[in-house]
This record gives structure tokens, C-alpha cells and sequence, in this order.
């Protein structure tokens, strides 16, 4: 994995010092706010490029943390209703134990045994 990287670096070293060296041609620039007197275009080609890799790293930065934040969200709502579930769990278990006990007690009383009162 470390050579493939390092491939990759020299490969687009070398495609950018290509492209500066290609493009001598100067040209003035406008940007918006600032004027650049004159650039060269293979240079202007190069701070695009690099400005739209960074741009993107950026906008793709900020979907990996919504989405994490989404994962603990979703998570914390896991543990609530797991916790929910189980004291339903632990109602039911001794609503049930209650319901044995009643019927143990009842059944012990014969209706042919009497009171001696």
C-alpha cells in the first residue's frame, strides 16, 4: 500500500510539473474581488486542480461527521428503548410471578375444608 502512495505522489508530481511546463502561456486573471496581473497557465490549471481536491476532501469531510453524528444518535436511541425493553421485561416477569403466587394461595383453600368459626 505504501509503494502504490508513493507511486501515486510521483505520478501527479509529475503530471503537474508536466502541465506547468506545457502551458507557458501568461494570461491575466480575474478573481472576482482580486486582479492577478498575469499567470502562467499551467500554474492557474494547478491551484484549480489543487483547490477543487481540497474543496471536495472538505465537502466529503463534513458528510463522514454528519453521518457519525447520526451513528451515535441512533445508537443512544438503541440503548434507551434496549433499556425500555428489558424493564418491560423485568414488569411482565413479576406481574406473572404475582399472578402465580395469587393462584397458588387460592388453589390451597378447598371449598370442602371448613372454617371452624
Amino acid at each position: 500500500m505504501r509503494i502504490f502512495l508513493i507511486a501515486l505522489t510521483v505520478a501527479i508530481f509529475a503530471y503537474a510539473l508536466g502541465l506547468v511546463l506545457q502551458n507557458p502561456a501568461e494570461l491575466a486573471v480575474n478573481l472576482l474581488f482580486v486582479q492577478v496581473p498575469a499567470m502562467r497557465l499551467g500554474l492557474l490549471l494547478l491551484l484549480t486542480l489543487v483547490l477543487g481536491i481540497i474543496l471536495g476532501l472538505l465537502l466529503l469531510s463534513i458528510k463522514v461527521i454528519q453521518k457519525s453524528w447520526e451513528i451515535k444518535r441512533l445508537r443512544k436511541d438503541i440503548d434507551y428503548l434496549r433499556k425500555q425493553q428489558i424493564q418491560s421485561a423485568q414488569n411482565a416477569a413479576a406481574d406473572a410471578a404475582a399472578a402465580a403466587r395469587h393462584e397458588k394461595t387460592v388453589l390451597d383453600v378447598h371449598p370442602n375444608d371448613k372454617s371452624p368459626l
